[in-house]
Formats: structure tokens, C-alpha cells, sequence
């Protein structure tokens, strides 16, 4: 299973998007859990990522990525595949 983390805020309305992106590309790949994380509950998440978002990222690796992404760009993040 593939663990990834979204960050963002409730108020962000590009985090409403990057989820839009994500909801629909989970229909179809149903071995992803993805976590929501809103940056405003944490000061050292908010500190790091307030200009980011947002943000997705790989929980076994750390990478990062940024906005904007489409299920394109997605799925080569999430399989590595360039």
C-alpha cells in the first residue's frame, strides 16, 4: 500500500482542488491511503509547508510534491515512473 499525505488548509481552495485530483484517482487505484493533513493544527507543519501547499507527499521516502499536479503528474510521483 502506497501512504501519502496531503497538506493544506480547510480555507484553501487549491487544496479543494488537489483533492478533487486525488478523490478521482482513487476510484481507480485502490491501494493508496492518502492522509490529510491541515497544516493550521500544527505550528512546525504550518512553519514548513504555509507557502507550499498544496503539498502531497510519499510517507516511505519523503519526496515531495508540489502544486500544481493532475493525475498525470500524480501517478508518476506515487510509481516513480518519469
Amino acid at each position: 500500500m502506497q501512504e501519502l499525505e496531503l497538506y493544506g488548509t480547510s480555507a484553501c481552495h487549491l487544496c479543494e482542488l488537489a483533492e478533487a485530483v486525488l478523490a478521482e484517482m482513487l476510484v481507480q487505484e485502490s491501494t493508496w491511503q492518502i492522509e490529510l493533513i491541515d497544516i493550521a493544527d500544527d505550528d512546525v507543519a504550518l512553519e514548513r509547508y504555509a507557502l507550499k501547499i498544496p503539498l502531497l507527499r510519499r510517507v516511505i521516502d519523503g519526496r515531495e510534491l508540489a502544486w500544481p499536479f493532475d493525475a498525470t503528474s500524480v501517478h508518476q510521483f506515487v510509481t516513480g515512473v518519469q
